[in-house]
């Protein structure tokens, strides 16, 4: 069948997007099916680096139609701003679809999301989750409290004013909500710009699978953030899973054919939750330095570990990979070793050495266990292997 889903399988920032522009050449659709503007994708071209946060990477290809899917949270101003920039530097080559099933972030779920970070860092500074202060989690507790607005009633403005009021009338705690009606004003506007782009995607899918064209489902975040199965209450707001992904596009299970997840030969994360391989001092610089480790929305610092092959095979069980792709390798090349996490020690003696426990408490107590292995050199663009 003719559908591949590409999931991160650890924390996030494992160069989901370097490995999906990569698929992405022999593909006619390219999906994003979770997530908003707290996610960015960086794709290297030879005009530069682009980081896409909303768009799927499918828009940088002729002949590619990048779709936005139903199961994200979509922040129309700064999409046209996205939109915009690549226009202005020529990159906007392939075709856009937004999904009129996806939700809108407002400029009230990020004021939303600073309040609420606030309110837990003074209960206790260590309840901070370390967000990245977008609205993501506002915006998907509106959507399943069935209180949101999708991009499909942008173009409805009796409708959209009367579901900003009670969103306004249930969020009067909140401080500096901008008036109601300018933002309804800004929303109907930019609504009416992005309305060629927006319509029902699924159908468009189905039909492509009908014909056997190749389609791309482009994960954001990453297995270990997904809000069922992540570090909860580390995590994200959606399931960002191969299970997810289908939900997220509306493609039937029996349509895929391939299950990508992506890692790197260390381990990141970024915000706040357990991390049993952190490595910290000079070596946890050092990783950090050589592999560039900040976050492509944020701009904030990885933390750094070691492979957590527990973990990964966790993600793997989890998503059914049927292929592995191991980015950053060079980052590993000078170092005398590599050490790779390949299984817990728990506080009571016992082990785990296929799954974290479902604590993020208890994961915080395990002791990682290494084995090390002999390293492999200097690893340079002539010597890497192209995957098959």
């Amino acid at each position: 069948m003719p559908v591949t889903i590409v999931v991160g399988a650890q924390f996030g920032d494992e160069a989901k997007g370097k490995i999906t522009d990569f698929l992405a050449a022999d593909a006619q659709y390219v999906v994003r099916t979770g997530g908003g503007p707290n996610a960015g994708h960086s794709v290297h071209l030879p005009e530069g680096v682009v980081v896409l946060h909303q768009l799927a990477c499918g828009v940088l290809r002729r002949g590619v139609t990048g779709i936005s899917g139903p199961g994200m949270v979509v922040q129309p101003m700064k999409l046209e701003e996205e939109l915009r920039a690549l226009e202005e530097r020529g990159l906007f080559r392939g075709e856009l679809l937004l999904s009129d099933r996806a939700h809108v972030l407002l400029p009230l779920h990020e004021i939303e999301d600073a309040w609420e970070d606030a309110l837990r860092t003074q209960q206790s500074p260590a309840a901070g989750l370390g967000t990245t202060g977008r609205g993501i989690g506002p915006a998907y507790s509106d959507r399943y409290g069935r209180w949101g607005i999708r991009l499909g009633d942008l173009d409805r403005p009796a409708t959209l004013r009367q579901r900003l009021e009670l969103l306004y009338a249930r969020k009067t705690q909140l401080p500096n909500l901008p008036p109601r009606e300018q933002l309804a004003s800004t929303l109907i506007e930019v609504g009416s710009r992005l309305a060629p782009y927006i319509r029902p995607t699924e159908p468009i899918l189905w039909e492509a699978i009908g014909r056997g064209d190749r389609i791309l489902l482009e994960g954001a975040q990453s297995a270990l953030l997904d809000i069922d199965f992540g570090t909860y209450p580390y995590v994200t707001s959606s399931h960002p899973t191969s299970a997810g992904a289908l939900v997220g596009s509306g493609i039937p299970p029996l349509a895929v054919d391939r299950i990508v997840g992506v890692a790197k030969a260390y381990s990141t994360r970024v915000g706040a939750g357990p991390f049993p391989t952190r490595v910290e001092g000079e070596l946890g610089e050092y990783l950090q330095r050589v592999g560039g480790e900040r976050g492509a929305t944020t701009g904030r610092p990885r933390e750094c570990g070691w492979l957590d092959l527990v973990l990964l095979r966790y993600a793997a069980r989890l998503n059914g990979f049927t292929a592995l792709a191991i980015t950053k390798v060079d980052v590993l090349g000078g170092l005398p070793e590599v050490p790779v996490c390949v299984r817990y020690e728990l506080p009571d003696g016992s082990s785990l050495t296929d799954r974290p426990p479902t604590s993020a408490d208890d994961l915080g107590e395990v002791r990682p266990v290494y084995e090390r292995l002999p390293a492999w050199g200097e690893v340079s663009p002539a010597t890497a292997r192209a995957p098959p």
